[in-house]
């Protein structure tokens, strides 16, 4: 099992989550985050006064999906997140050793 995590634009989730319910990912997680990273962040002015705002507001995604899904999974975050401006985000892709379901006890595959 694979988890992918991708952090978007806020503007890009519903994009993004359709893209995932039509390849039959059928559950994910979101957190609105902050970070920043090339885009650096950008000046605004308030009351006359200019600051900067470093953090920029992102969506975190994690989805928990069977290995020969996370291609899949990949492209289709990617294709719907895209807006070929500086800031789309990122896509990290790491191994998931077990997943247990609270509430029946399933494991594995049966699980997510």
């Amino acid at each position: 099992m694979k988890k992918i995590e991708a952090i978007i634009k806020p503007f890009k989730l519903d994009d993004v989550r359709e893209a995932l319910s039509e390849i039959g990912i059928a559950g994910m997680t979101a957190v609105e985050v902050k970070g920043f990273g090339r885009q650096k962040g950008h000046t605004e002015l308030y009351r006359g006064a200019e600051y900067v705002i470093d953090f920029l507001p992102k969506v975190k995604l994690e989805v928990v999906v069977r290995s020969d899904q996370a291609e899949t999974c990949i492209e289709a975050i990617t294709n719907a997140a895209r807006t070929g401006k500086i800031g789309d985000g990122k896509i990290f892709v790491s191994t998931v050793e077990r997943v247990v379901r609270i509430r029946t006890g399933e494991e594995g595959d049966d699980a997510i």
